[in-house]
C-alpha cells in the first residue's frame, strides 16, 4: 500500500510551486536534528530508521493517490504527471538505529534535489519523532531496572500502528519482549502473555481459573494472583502448581509490599523458582523505587507508550544547504531568528571519548575527517537507489549496548540534568 500521502499538504505545495519556478531539481542537503532534547532528559536514542526504510521503499503515487490528488485539486496537472514516476533517488546517511544523540546531532542527512528531498519532511519527522520519543523513554526503563526483565505491555494505550512501533523501540534498547503480536510477526520480537483479570472472573473462582491455566500451558505459567486478594491468590497458585509454579503476576497495590510478602510465601513453599512479575502504571522512577523488593520483571506500558512518559524526541527536517543549479555545488543556507535559527551547511559527526566516555559530540564541515579520538556516527543507508545500511534488531540492540557503555556516569542518573556530553562546532561554514 502507498505510503505517498503519509505526508503534510504543503510539501506537495512547495513541490508544485518549485517545478513552476523551475528551482525543483536543484541540489539540496537537509538534515534532521532536535533543537532541545526533552525537559530532564541528558540523551536521546535513535530508533525508527529500519521503519523509515520500509516506509520509503512504498512511497509511490499510484494510480488511486494521483485520482484523488487530482480530484481535490491539491496540486497541478503537471505535478501529477512528475509524481507519476517519483521514485526517491538521493542519500540518506544516518546515525545507527540505537545510537545516543544530544540537541543539534544530525541523526539524518537527506541529499537529494529539492523535489525529492522535500516531499520526505513529515513522513520521515513522524517514524522517528514516534519511534526515538520511545526508545529514549524506554531506554531509561531498562537503567532504572538494572538487569531484571521488561516487558512491554503498551498496545491497548496507543494508536494500533503506533503500538506496534513501539514494541520494537522498547525491544531494540533492551526489552525482553512486548505483549504484541503484530511486533513479533514483523519483526521478530519475542512475545508473551498468559492472562488477565477478565479470565479469572469467567470462572466460578480462582481456584477453577488457576486449575484451567495449569491445564493449558503447564505449571511453568505465570498466574495472576491479585484478582482478589494477594495472599490469597499465591497460597492458591501454590496448591494447584506446587512448587516448580513459573511465575506471579502482581497488578495493583502497594507492589513492593507484596512482592516481599509473597517472595516469604513461594519461598517457605519451596518455589524458590518461582519468578514475581509486577506491573500498573510503572515507568522509570517507580521502578527505581523498587529496586530493593525482590521482584524479577517488570511490565511497562501506558507510561512508555503515552506522551506523559514519551514526550516527543522534538526532531525537526531543515534545509542546511543547497546549489544555485544543477550540478553545481552546494552553498550553506541557514534561517535567522531566535531559538529556531539554524545552522548552515552539510555536517559530519563524530563522538569524542575520553577513557572510553562519551565527552563531546563533534560537528563539523562534511567533508572533514574526524579525530583519532573521535567515534564517526554517520552511516551511509541509501546511495544511488542502493541499500547499505539495513542490520537486524540483534545487531541494533548489540549497537545499542555498546553505546550506552560510552555514557559518562551522571548521564546515568534518572533525574534532570545537565545534557551527557557536550556538542563541539567546529563549522565553517
Amino acid at each position: 500500500m502507498s505510503t505517498a500521502l503519509l505526508t503534510d499538504r504543503y510539501e506537495l505545495t512547495m513541490l508544485d510551486a518549485a517545478l513552476q519556478s523551475g528551482a525543483a531539481d536543484r541540489p539540496c542537503v537537509f538534515e534532521v536534528y532536535a533543537r532541545e532534547l526533552p525537559p530532564g532528559r541528558r540523551y536521546g536514542v535513535v530508533a525508527g530508521l529500519g521503519r523509515l526504510i520500509e516506509t520509503l521503499s512504498a512511497y509511490r503515487f499510484d494510480d488511486d493517490t494521483l485520482a484523488w490528488l487530482d480530484d481535490t485539486h491539491v496540486v497541478s496537472p503537471d505535478t501529477l504527471t512528475w509524481l507519476a514516476s517519483y521514485r526517491f533517488r538521493g542519500e540518506l546517511h544516518a546515525y545507527r538505529e540505537g545510537e545516543l544523540y544530544i540537541a543539534g546531532a544530525p541523526v539524518l542527512t537527506v541529499s537529494a534535489s529539492f523535489a525529492e528531498g522535500v516531499l520526505l519532511e513529515t513522513v520521515v519527522l513522524s517514524v522517528l519523532n514516534h519511534d526515538s520519543a520511545i526508545a529514549a523513554a524506554a531506554a531509561r526503563v531498562v537503567s532504572a531496572a538494572a538487569g531484571r526483565g521488561l516487558l512491554e505491555f503498551g498496545s491497548r494505550r496507543a494508536q494500533e500502528e503506533a503500538a506496534v512501533a513501539a514494541a520494537r523501540a522498547a525491544y531494540l534498547v533492551g526489552f525482553d519482549g512486548t505483549s504484541n503480536l503484530a511486533a513479533g510477526a514483523r519483526y521478530g520480537v519475542p512475545t508473551l502473555g498468559t492472562t488477565a483479570h477478565a479470565f479469572v472472573l469467567l470462572h466460578d473462582d480462582e481456584r477453577s481459573a488457576f486449575e484451567a491455566q495449569v491445564k493449558a500451558f503447564g505449571p511453568e505459567t505465570v498466574l495472576l494472583v491479585d484478582t482478589y486478594d494477594t495472599a490469597g491468590g499465591v497460597e492458591l497458585a501454590l496448591e494447584v502448581a506446587g512448587s516448580s509454579l513459573g511465575g506471579i503476576r502482581i497488578d495493583s497495590g502497594d507492589l513492593a509490599a507484596a512482592a516481599r510478602a509473597a517472595r516469604r510465601q513461594l519461598d517457605a513453599a519451596g518455589a524458590t523458582g518461582t519468578r514475581i512479575v509486577v506491573s500498573g502504571d510503572l515507568d522509570e522512577h517507580r521502578i527505581a523505587e523498587l529496586a530493593d523488593a525482590p521482584i524479577d520483571s517488570y511490565g511497562v506500558g501506558t507510561r512508555l507508550v503515552t506522551g506523559s512518559g514519551a514526550p516527543t524526541a522534538g526532531f525537526v527536517y531543515k534545509l542546511v544547504a543547497r546549489a544555485p543549479a544543477p550540478g553545481a555545488p552546494c552553498v550553506p543556507v541557514a534561517k535567522a531568528g531566535g531559538r529556531k535559527a539554524t545552522i548552515g551547511g552539510r555536517k559530519a559527526a563524530s563522538r569524542r571519548l575520553v577513557g572510553g566516555r562519551a565527552a563531546a559530540e563533534v560537528l563539523r564541515a562534511w567533508q572533514r575527517r574526524p579525530a583519532a579520538d573521535e567515534r564517526p556516527l554517520q552511516v551511509p543507508v541509501l546511495v544511488d537507489g542502493e541499500l547499505l545500511h539495513d542490520p537486524d534488531l540483534a545487531e541494533i540492540r548489540a549497537h545499542h549496548r555498546a553505546a550506552r557503555a560510552e555514557l559518562p556516569d551522571h548521564a546515568r542518573d534518572l533525574q534532570p540534568g545537565e545534557p551527557a556530553w557536550r556538542t563541539d562546532e567546529e563549522v565553517d561554514t
